[in-house]
């Protein structure tokens, strides 16, 4: 029994650390990481809980990939999950922005290194795009039609009309709520 918590523990510790390690271009990258290692591998968590934890993770102070970490640790293995997995995902940043401190000079001037940031630049975008599309068809399965709708319309909203994301966010918040409010009334009636 303890052997298992164990190796679940070194589990969780491995995927983030490797996740935080070889994931660059910010918070959103890791979910399609943690959906391959955590939902379609390893059977940990269902892609549901993925993307709630990612709601909440998003809506949440601090680095999302940290917050996202933080939650499926506690998901699969509590409270000290949660402490390692956050461990895990802090680890790679810290000891890679040393290493690039140290040398920062080199890392300015060597135009190597710049085409291989620049060409990551491209990888992070396809895998955001990727993730969209993943989220969307979710949105499309649950054939709600207030969801369906309210991606592109704050995408224009905020694109085109310039509003404010604040403004956006609170918006589609409230129509959720009385969407969810209106359902449960139609239920009990």
């Amino acid at each position: 029994m303890k052997f298992d918590r164990l190796k679940t523990i070194f589990t969780l510790f491995r995927i983030t650390f490797y996740i935080s390690a070889f994931t660059f271009g910010g918070g959103y990258i890791v979910i399609p990481m943690m959906r391959k290692y955590f939902v379609d591998d390893l059977d940990l968590i269902t892609e549901r809980e993925l993307m709630d934890m990612a709601a909440i993770a998003q809506s949440s102070p601090g680095a999302i990939a940290v917050n996202i970490a933080v939650l499926v640790g506690y998901r699969i293995a509590g409270i000290f999950g949660a402490v390692i997995s956050a461990i895990g995902t802090v680890l790679p940043p810290i000891l890679i922005l040393s290493v690039i401190s140290i040398f920062y000079k080199a890392f300015r001037d060597n135009h190597i290194i710049s085409a291989i940031l620049k060409g990551m630049e491209a990888g992070v975008a396809a895998t955001i795009v990727d993730l969209i599309i993943d989220m969307m068809q979710g949105i499309f399965k649950e054939e709600n039609l207030l969801f369906t709708l309210m991606a592109p319309i704050t995408f224009i909203a905020s694109f085109v009309f310039n509003v404010n994301v604040l403004v956006l966010i609170i918006s589609c918040a409230l129509l959720a709520i009385a969407q969810t409010y209106l359902k449960n009334t139609m239920r009990g009636a």
